[in-house]
Protein backbone atom coordinates (compact mmCIF):
# COMPACT_ATOMS: atom_id res chain seq x y z
CA UNK A 1 0.00 0.00 0.00
CA UNK A 2 2.92 2.37 0.60
CA UNK A 3 3.84 2.34 -3.08
CA UNK A 4 0.24 2.93 -4.06
CA UNK A 5 0.03 6.25 -2.23
CA UNK A 6 2.84 7.63 -4.38
CA UNK A 7 1.02 6.56 -7.54
CA UNK A 8 -2.35 8.17 -6.84
CA UNK A 9 -3.39 11.10 -4.70
CA UNK A 10 -6.38 13.24 -3.90
CA UNK A 11 -10.04 12.39 -3.82
CA UNK A 12 -9.97 10.34 -7.04
CA UNK A 13 -6.98 8.40 -5.73
CA UNK A 14 -8.80 7.54 -2.50
CA UNK A 15 -11.82 6.20 -4.40
CA UNK A 16 -9.58 4.29 -6.83
CA UNK A 17 -7.57 2.80 -3.96
CA UNK A 18 -10.73 1.70 -2.14
CA UNK A 19 -12.09 0.05 -5.29
CA UNK A 20 -8.74 -1.56 -6.05
CA UNK A 21 -8.46 -3.02 -2.54
CA UNK A 22 -12.04 -4.34 -2.66
CA UNK A 23 -11.53 -5.88 -6.10
CA UNK A 24 -8.23 -7.46 -5.03
CA UNK A 25 -9.73 -8.92 -1.83
CA UNK A 26 -12.51 -10.50 -3.91
CA UNK A 27 -10.20 -11.67 -6.74
CA UNK A 28 -12.13 -9.46 -9.16
CA UNK A 29 -9.36 -7.17 -10.48
CA UNK A 30 -9.82 -8.26 -14.10
CA UNK A 31 -13.63 -8.00 -13.90
CA UNK A 32 -13.58 -4.53 -12.35
CA UNK A 33 -10.85 -3.32 -14.71
CA UNK A 34 -12.87 -4.55 -17.69
CA UNK A 35 -16.00 -2.84 -16.34
CA UNK A 36 -14.18 0.46 -15.86
CA UNK A 37 -12.67 0.32 -19.33
CA UNK A 38 -16.10 -0.44 -20.77
CA UNK A 39 -17.60 2.54 -18.92
CA UNK A 40 -14.77 4.79 -20.10
CA UNK A 41 -15.45 3.73 -23.71
CA UNK A 42 -19.18 4.39 -23.28
CA UNK A 43 -18.39 7.79 -21.81
CA UNK A 44 -16.14 8.70 -24.74
CA UNK A 45 -18.82 7.68 -27.25
CA UNK A 46 -21.86 9.36 -25.69
CA UNK A 47 -22.25 13.09 -25.17
CA UNK A 48 -25.49 12.41 -23.26
CA UNK A 49 -23.63 10.20 -20.80
CA UNK A 50 -20.88 12.82 -20.48
CA UNK A 51 -23.51 15.43 -19.68
CA UNK A 52 -25.13 13.16 -17.08
CA UNK A 53 -21.77 12.48 -15.42
CA UNK A 54 -20.39 16.03 -15.48
CA UNK A 55 -23.44 18.23 -14.95
CA UNK A 56 -24.32 19.29 -11.41
CA UNK A 57 -27.86 19.99 -12.62
CA UNK A 58 -28.86 16.33 -12.26
CA UNK A 59 -29.72 15.18 -8.76
CA UNK A 60 -27.76 12.33 -7.17
CA UNK A 61 -30.92 10.23 -7.34
CA UNK A 62 -31.39 10.86 -11.07
CA UNK A 63 -27.74 10.10 -11.76
CA UNK A 64 -27.82 6.97 -9.62
CA UNK A 65 -30.94 5.59 -11.32
CA UNK A 66 -29.60 6.29 -14.82
CA UNK A 67 -26.14 4.86 -14.10
CA UNK A 68 -27.58 1.80 -12.34
CA UNK A 69 -29.82 1.05 -15.33
CA UNK A 70 -26.92 1.53 -17.75
CA UNK A 71 -24.56 -0.72 -15.77
CA UNK A 72 -27.18 -3.45 -15.40
CA UNK A 73 -27.93 -3.38 -19.14
CA UNK A 74 -24.18 -3.50 -19.95
CA UNK A 75 -23.77 -6.49 -17.57
CA UNK A 76 -21.33 -4.93 -15.13
CA UNK A 77 -20.21 -6.91 -12.09
CA UNK A 78 -21.73 -6.36 -8.63
CA UNK A 79 -18.60 -4.73 -7.19
CA UNK A 80 -18.54 -2.15 -9.97
CA UNK A 81 -22.27 -1.53 -9.69
CA UNK A 82 -22.01 -0.96 -5.93
CA UNK A 83 -18.97 1.28 -6.40
CA UNK A 84 -20.80 3.48 -8.91
CA UNK A 85 -23.73 3.66 -6.51
CA UNK A 86 -21.45 4.95 -3.75
CA UNK A 87 -19.66 7.42 -6.05
CA UNK A 88 -22.96 8.74 -7.38
CA UNK A 89 -24.54 8.95 -3.93
CA UNK A 90 -21.55 10.97 -2.72
CA UNK A 91 -21.89 13.36 -5.71
CA UNK A 92 -18.44 12.40 -7.04
CA UNK A 93 -19.51 11.04 -10.42
CA UNK A 94 -17.86 14.00 -12.13
CA UNK A 95 -14.48 12.59 -11.00
CA UNK A 96 -15.05 9.14 -12.53
CA UNK A 97 -12.53 9.56 -15.37
CA UNK A 98 -9.81 10.43 -12.84
CA UNK A 99 -10.88 7.51 -10.64
CA UNK A 100 -10.67 5.15 -13.63
CA UNK A 101 -7.24 6.54 -14.54
CA UNK A 102 -5.96 6.09 -10.97
CA UNK A 103 -7.40 2.56 -10.76
CA UNK A 104 -5.48 1.75 -13.95
CA UNK A 105 -2.26 3.07 -12.38
CA UNK A 106 -2.79 0.93 -9.29
CA UNK A 107 -3.54 -2.14 -11.40
CA UNK A 108 -0.48 -1.61 -13.61
CA UNK A 109 1.73 -1.22 -10.56
CA UNK A 110 0.23 -4.36 -9.02
CA UNK A 111 0.98 -6.30 -12.21
CA UNK A 112 4.47 -4.84 -12.55
CA UNK A 113 3.54 -2.97 -15.71
CA UNK A 114 4.35 0.51 -16.87
CA UNK A 115 1.57 2.50 -18.47
CA UNK A 116 2.40 4.23 -21.73
CA UNK A 117 0.09 6.57 -23.58
CA UNK A 118 0.57 6.80 -27.34
CA UNK A 119 -1.14 9.51 -29.37
CA UNK A 120 -1.23 9.08 -33.14
CA UNK A 121 -2.90 10.88 -36.04
CA UNK A 122 -4.87 7.74 -36.95
CA UNK A 123 -5.84 4.54 -35.15
CA UNK A 124 -2.96 2.10 -34.60
CA UNK A 125 -3.70 -1.45 -35.77
CA UNK A 126 -2.85 -4.50 -33.61
CA UNK A 127 0.48 -5.13 -35.34
CA UNK A 128 1.60 -1.53 -34.80
CA UNK A 129 0.51 -1.66 -31.15
CA UNK A 130 2.41 -4.93 -30.62
CA UNK A 131 5.59 -3.48 -32.17
CA UNK A 132 5.25 -0.28 -30.12
CA UNK A 133 4.72 -2.29 -26.91
CA UNK A 134 7.85 -4.33 -27.64
CA UNK A 135 9.96 -1.23 -28.35
CA UNK A 136 8.71 0.48 -25.19
CA UNK A 137 9.34 -2.68 -23.14
CA UNK A 138 12.98 -2.58 -24.30
CA UNK A 139 13.22 1.05 -23.14
CA UNK A 140 11.34 0.68 -19.85
CA UNK A 141 12.51 -2.82 -18.96
CA UNK A 142 8.99 -3.76 -17.85
CA UNK A 143 5.77 -4.94 -19.42
CA UNK A 144 3.81 -2.10 -21.00
CA UNK A 145 0.12 -1.38 -20.71
CA UNK A 146 -0.50 0.68 -23.83
CA UNK A 147 -3.25 3.28 -23.95
CA UNK A 148 -3.81 4.64 -27.44
CA UNK A 149 -5.42 7.93 -28.40
CA UNK A 150 -6.12 9.49 -31.76
CA UNK A 151 -5.48 13.19 -32.41
CA UNK A 152 -5.56 14.15 -36.11
CA UNK A 153 -4.04 17.53 -35.19
CA UNK A 154 -0.58 15.95 -34.79
CA UNK A 155 -0.68 15.21 -38.56
CA UNK A 156 1.53 12.11 -38.34
CA UNK A 157 4.05 10.31 -36.17
CA UNK A 158 3.58 9.59 -32.47
CA UNK A 159 3.62 11.25 -29.09
CA UNK A 160 4.43 8.69 -26.39
CA UNK A 161 4.25 9.35 -22.64
CA UNK A 162 5.76 6.94 -20.13
CA UNK A 163 5.48 8.26 -16.62
CA UNK A 164 6.95 11.75 -16.63
CA UNK A 165 8.84 11.15 -19.90
CA UNK A 166 7.42 12.28 -23.22
CA UNK A 167 8.74 11.46 -26.66
CA UNK A 168 7.23 13.76 -29.29
CA UNK A 169 7.93 12.49 -32.78
CA UNK A 170 4.84 14.08 -34.32
CA UNK A 171 4.88 15.74 -37.71
CA UNK A 172 3.28 18.85 -36.18
CA UNK A 173 6.23 19.29 -33.78
CA UNK A 174 8.77 18.69 -36.54
CA UNK A 175 7.10 21.32 -38.74
CA UNK A 176 6.95 23.80 -35.86
CA UNK A 177 10.64 23.23 -35.12
CA UNK A 178 11.50 23.73 -38.79
CA UNK A 179 9.43 26.94 -38.87
CA UNK A 180 11.29 28.24 -35.80
CA UNK A 181 14.70 27.43 -37.30
CA UNK A 182 13.76 29.16 -40.57
CA UNK A 183 12.76 32.30 -38.65
CA UNK A 184 16.15 32.29 -36.90
CA UNK A 185 18.02 32.06 -40.22
CA UNK A 186 16.08 34.72 -42.09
Amino acid sequence: MAGETSIVAGMAGRYATALFELARENNQLDQVSGDLNKFKAMLEESTDLQRLVESPVFSAETQEQAIAALLKKADFGPITEKFFSVVTGNRRLDAITNIIRDFGKLLSDHRGEVTAEATSASELNEEQQTKLRAALKDIAGQDIELITKVDPAILGGLIVKIGSRQIDDSLRTKLNNMKTRMKEVG
